[in-house]
């Protein structure tokens, strides 16, 4: 198996993992933002370690990147950020569900945008099994009732999906950047150096529109930074993968991660599979069989 696909899979897999630790986050009595800025304020220090040990074990000299690199991964820490707002933002609607579904349309947005801005074309094969997988997601997160397709809900989803592209293809290019660096070196540089942005730029806006959070971010510091650990391995995965492979592919087989959240459902907390959930991941394995043999041929 190729390791692009090991390093995904292993990063949805600790994805899932962060998402079922942020959730225990309302409890520490924090804001949206200060939930979401913890991430990245006990990252950014994680991230920056595991780079300087990287170069230090490799003995390769650290990069300087051009404008190019810094073009590409400060719009890809910028997208990440404002789509996570947005799709925190669809907790507090009532067709929640049909906006997450819209989301899902990342994975066709990264492979056009992969196509216009990296010259990196998906094969035939891969668009059919990025269309089976967008089927999976509808079954897997529509409920009955969600509200319809043009609903606040449905653009907010539209716009976080496209935001999510924004950043996949951002940090592909910065990435690429580079070469020849090594591609977990490249990953991790990158990495680090988004990550201080993203806690530069957030601590700037906590600061400035809600006053006193920054102090509790940093006081709930004992629960808060299991969620920056986890962050990092994630997104030290995400930014590998991306290093070794075409970024619509990557982030089509990221579709996984729903199918490990729906086994924690089932498993863990012994919720009930429906059978549409049942024919939704049928669905996206039968997709990422065919995105694996899609990225082989490409």
């Amino acid at each position: 198996m190729s390791l692009w696909v090991l390093v995904t899979l292993g990063a949805a897999l600790v994805q899932s993992l962060r998402f079922m630790l942020q959730k225990q986050l309302k409890g520490a009595g924090l804001s949206t933002g200060g939930a979401t800025f913890s991430r990245f304020l006990f990252g950014a220090p994680l991230a920056a370690l595991a780079a300087v040990a990287t170069f230090a074990a490799t003995g390769a000299a650290l990069p300087v990147p051009g404008a190019r690199f810094w073009a590409f991964a400060l719009a890809g820490g910028a997208a990440q950020v404002a789509a996570t707002f947005l799709t925190v933002a669809l907790f507090s609607l009532r067709n929640f569900a049909v906006g997450v579904a819209f989301t899902k349309t990342e994975t066709v947005q990264v492979a056009a945008f992969s196509a216009l801005v990296l010259g990196e074309a998906v094969s035939p094969t891969g668009w059919v099994a990025i269309g089976v997988g967008f089927l999976g997601l509808l079954a897997l997160t529509h409920r009955p009732g969600g509200g319809g397709i043009f609903s606040r809900a449905s653009l907010y989803g539209v716009l976080a999906g496209m935001l999510f592209g924004i950043s996949a293809i951002g940090y592909r290019g910065a990435t690429q950047e580079l070469l020849p660096l090594g591609s977990f070196s490249r990953a991790i540089f990158t990495l680090a150096c988004v990550t201080f942005a993203q806690s530069l730029g957030m601590a700037l806006y906590l600061r400035l529109r809600e006053a006193g959070e920054l102090g509790r971010v940093v006081r709930a510091w004992r629960r808060t930074i299991w969620v920056g650990v986890t962050g990092v391995v994630g997104s030290a995965g995400w930014f590998t993968a991306f290093a070794l492979q075409n970024a619509a592919y990557v982030r089509a087989l990221g579709q996984v991660e729903i199918v490990f959240t729906l086994a924690v459902s089932v498993l863990v907390f012994h919720e009930r599979l429906r059978p549409r959930e049942a024919l939704g991941i049928a669905l996206v394995v039968v997709s990422l069989i065919g995105i694996v043999l899609g990225a082989q041929s490409a």
